[in-house]
């Protein structure tokens, strides 16, 4: 945010308008006048003033009808309000509460009051409108790396043929399974972020050994497993990404001990992790692979049950056949 503090006086009266120009004028402000209530809004739209100082007693449309208006925009809704005004009684106060003022500057004022009490107001709206402009900055930044996790995932996806989509599902599914769980929103993200490069360690995996038609022997296995591992190697320099490594790292851990690459047991796994691992299988058996047709429904429920406790977390299972059951139902009706 750059330039000079902008205000905004609006009164109907020229003296009106001259009075407080003289006071504020000298600090250097960038002053815009307006003569009545239509041309105050009309400004207010173009400049976006740092502070609106407001005569109350205006005809046409007075000073409280012209601060409901401008804190009905969503553009100025923030945009800090004086009302300016030699009514002193309860009712006004009110009145100008209620249609969202900020401050009142009662005739005949103070001028130095008046000054310090601008200047006050208008550093504090710099200060939020700076702090606006940097989240809306993060924001964006985060969109962007979001935007660029998506397109990794994507290009994993089209090297596979076999699995095309699968990247999507199976986040789109983690995240509900992970809600139902009641994981906190504040890991939702990371979780998504995890699910989305679950496989990215493949990146590493020689074409020869990835998109081989047959089994694998025992030295290609070697090199396959070894994805989870380059997955972490791979995203643990990137700091925004060190809260979503745990399924890219640990998705092939079983319950039971028996995954790897680190033969983690039980809750030593993440629980992302855990998650994960059901919803992978799930999507894996719900899909057709050119060797296999997909799986009808009641023999995917029988094979996760019957790898709860030794491949998956027996609690994570009953969640997720929970989940199943509910679109199973949702889908009938």
């Amino acid at each position: 945010m750059s330039g000079p503090t902008t205000l905004l006086i609006v009164d109907d009266q020229l003296r009106g308008r001259e009075v407080l120009a003289s006071v504020l004028a000298p600090e250097g402000y960038r002053l815009i006048f307006a003569g009545n209530g239509f041309e105050a809004i009309n400004a207010a739209q173009k400049v976006i003033p740092d502070l609106v100082l407001l005569d109350v007693m205006m005809p046409d449309m007075d000073g409280f009808e012209v601060c409901r208006r401008l804190r009905a925009d969503p553009e100025l809704a923030l945009v800090p309000i004086f009302l300016v005004t030699a009514l002193d009684d309860q009712a006004s106060l009110l009145r100008g509460i209620d249609a969202g003022a900020d401050d009142f500057v009662t005739k005949p004022f103070n001028r130095a009051e008046l000054r310090a009490r601008v200047r006050t107001i208008t550093r504090l709206n710099r200060f939020r409108t700076l702090l606006d402009e940097r989240e809306q900055a993060a924001a964006d930044v985060m969109r962007a790396y979001d935007a660029t996790l998506e397109g990794w995932s994507r290009a994993l996806d089209l090297r596979d043929h076999e699995t095309e989509g699968h990247s999507r599902r199976v986040t789109e599914m983690t995240v509900r399974l992970a809600r139902a769980m009641n994981i906190e929103e504040s890991q939702i993200e990371h979780i998504r972020r995890g699910a989305l490069l679950h496989d990215i360690g493949k990146m590493g995996v020689p074409d020869a050994i990835l998109l081989k038609p047959g089994p694998l022997n025992d030295e290609e296995w070697v090199i396959m497993r070894r994805h989870p591992t380059m997955a972490y190697e791979l995203l643990l320099p990137i700091t925004y990404l060190h809260d979503a490594l745990d399924i890219p790292w640990c998705h092939h851990e079983k319950w039971d001990g028996t995954g790897y690459p680190c033969g983690l047991v039980g809750e030593e796994i993440p629980l992302a992790a855990r998650i994960f691992a059901i919803v992978d299988v799930w999507d894996a058996l719900s899909n057709d692979r050119p060797y296999r047709k997909a799986w009808q429904p009641d023999a995917i429920y029988h094979h996760l049950v019957s790898l709860t406790g030794t491949h998956f977390d027996p609690a994570v299972t009953e969640a997720f056949l929970h989940v199943l059951n509910a679109e199973s139902v949702g889908h009938a009706l």
